[in-house]
């Protein structure tokens, strides 16, 4: 039971849902005993040839009764016990996503998308399997057999009570073996199953690739070999649970073999009335479910508990980027940004991504970087917005560390338009006011201006529902250009103090570009803007240029400066001059 502590809040929270469905469970396995009894007492009067049509009638109304009883009982005990393990199911659910969210960049860049999404399905479904009907037959299981036993003794005598039990103990010795067998095998299909998930999900987000290349059939050849270990993970389960359900049933079996063997001497020699041997087998069926529910609530508790230790590896991770002790809650921010001495290096990385930086830009200014692939150039703005923590140096917002800031009121001052542009599965105009709170009230012509800022909105006019088209999942409706427009259109109605714009014009044409850059120039004036760029003339108007190779700045000036130096601005400006000439003729 140690693995379901995590949950200790929700049961003290719902413990009187979870003590009236056992009370009415308990209920219903008291009234289920007083029918042996009426058949008993039915049973005697019959043999004795004393049953009248009325007593007939009447005990047939007591039976009635009980059932009426029963069918009550049980929709209580559903909806207090099988309602609350769906909450549990909702609240567990809520919980890992919101955890997951906390979780800083580098966890999902470790962790595979098909794997947590195994952990949100099918690893709760077993949770709320286990807290759900588990509870439900372990409830059963105890009070029936306890209560039965009682019965038993009470209607015939001790001893034929011990022989129909005898095999109790064995059984029980049978569920301690098999269920830890259970809980390693299940934990193996689980994770076979997260493979396969992943598998799955990476297949399906890069079917545009797989096609391209023609790696239909290869995929399949890859998809078959996740697929059948999932398979044979399952069938390991099965086979063990094949074996150890009929076993448990077997046992039990043994008891009504030999109760009727023992009993039926006993009736003969008139020890025990015939009613009361009915009484007694009644009472003796009423035992074998709790005995084969003992097997089942190993079964399904084992299940459960595997899938709660896979989750609580998960609800364990503490997020690498967190709120200092003291962090300022920044409402206003200017925008003054400042690079002191600043080197980072990935997690598992030995090489610098970044190292000594030093750069200043004051609020309103813009400063714009380019360099080689995999010069450094986005690291330098994933540390600004801290997903991740730098190494050595500081960088400061208006004279202030950003790690005494809290990252929301941080992140909440950028505006950001990443290199991989990301677009939901949602209306477009949902998509741009993306930064809007769900309770926010937002303007439409808001929408409307930022979209002709990007340049997007005469595309999006153009569709059937216009703001209104939900776009495809990953906003695979639109074009390049298209999710690059909707994503700084995105960013500008933020309205945020600073403004980064990660190489987000690479997929849109010159004429475009120029008229983007121009709708900007009214924006950037007003806020601190970093440009990253690969083309020049993207970046040729900014007040500053960087110049970064293998994470250090090698150059810095305006365009006019930086073109008269011999170096990487200098070459990549003649070659790009090359292309436009090129394209022209």
């Amino acid at each position: 039971m140690k693995s379901f502590l995590v949950l200790k809040d929700f049961f003290i929270k719902n413990k009187w849902k979870y003590f009236f469905g056992v009370i009415w469970l308990i209920i219903i396995d008291i009234v289920q005993l007083i029918v042996p009894q009426i058949l008993r007492i039915v049973t005697n009067l019959l043999q004795n040839n004393l049953l009248t049509f009325n007593e007939l009638i009447k005990y047939s109304l007591y039976i009635i009764l009980t059932g009426l009883i029963i069918a009550v009982g049980r929709y209580y005990w559903r909806i207090y016990l099988q309602g609350t393990a769906r909450t549990l199911e909702y609240y567990l659910r809520n919980k890992l996503f919101r955890h997951l969210l906390t979780l800083s960049t580098n966890y999902f860049n470790t962790h595979k998308t098909g794997d947590l999404m195994a952990h949100a399905t099918n690893d709760i479904n077993s949770v709320r399997m286990a807290l759900g009907q588990g509870v439900v037959m372990i409830v059963d299981a105890v009070f029936m057999t306890f209560f039965s036993v009682i019965m038993m003794i009470h209607t015939t005598n001790l001893k034929l009570t011990l022989v129909a039990i005898s095999t109790l103990p064995f059984i029980a010795i049978v569920v301690g073996k098999f269920g830890k067998i259970i809980h390693k095998r299940f934990i193996k299909v689980q994770e076979a199953f997260s493979d396969l998930t992943d598998t799955a999900q990476e297949n399906f987000a890069g079917i545009r690739v797989i096609k391209s290349f023609v790696q239909e059939e290869n995929e399949i050849k890859k998809f078959s070999v996740v697929n059948n270990n999932n398979l044979s993970k399952n069938l390991s389960l099965v086979k063990i649970s094949g074996i150890f359900h009929p076993l448990v049933q077997f046992m039990s079996s043994i008891s009504f073999l030999i109760v009727l063997w023992y009993g039926g001497i006993l009736v003969i020699r008139d020890d025990i009335s015939l009613g009361d041997f009915v009484a007694f087998n009644s009472y003796l069926s009423s035992m074998v479910w709790p005995m084969m529910a003992t097997g089942w609530v190993i079964n399904l508790f084992q299940r459960g508990a595997a899938s709660m230790d896979r989750l609580n590896i998960i609800f364990e991770e503490k997020p690498e980027i967190t709120d200092s002790k003291d962090a300022i809650d920044i409402k206003n921010m200017k925008g003054e940004i400042e690079f002191k001495n600043v080197s980072f290096k990935y997690p598992h990385s030995e090489n610098y991504a970044v190292k000594n930086l030093n750069f200043k830009i004051p609020s309103d200014h813009s400063l714009a970087i380019v360099g080689r692939t995999g010069s450094g150039k986005s690291t330098i703005v994933s540390l600004l917005l801290r997903l991740y923590d730098i190494d050595e140096g500081e960088i400061l917002i208006d004279g202030i560390n950003i790690k005494d800031m809290t990252i929301k009121s941080l992140r909440e001052n950028i505006g950001y338009v990443p290199q991989e542009n990301f677009l939901f599965s949602d209306s477009i105009i949902n998509n741009i006011a993306f930064s809007f709170e769900e309770e926010e009230k937002y303007n439409e012509d808001l929408i409307y201006n930022a979209s002709r800022t990007a340049e997007v909105y005469d595309n999006i006019i153009e569709f059937p529902n216009k703001f209104e088209t939900v776009l495809g999942e990953r906003g695979v409706t639109l074009s390049g250009g298209q999710k690059q427009r909707v994503s700084i259109a995105r960013a500008i109605i933020k309205d945020s103090s600073v403004l980064i714009l990660d190489d987000s014009l690479s997929s849109v044409d010159t004429d475009t570009e120029e008229r983007i850059l121009s709708n900007l120039r009214e924006v950037i004036k007003k806020r601190t803007t970093i440009i990253i760029s690969h083309r020049i003339s993207t970046i040729k108007d900014s007040d500053e240029i960087l110049v970064i190779d293998e994470g250090e700045i090698v150059a810095r000036g305006n365009h006019d400066s930086l073109v008269k130096q011999d170096g990487i601005y200098k070459d990549l400006y003649e070659k790009q001059l090359l292309e436009e000439k090129i394209q022209k003729n």
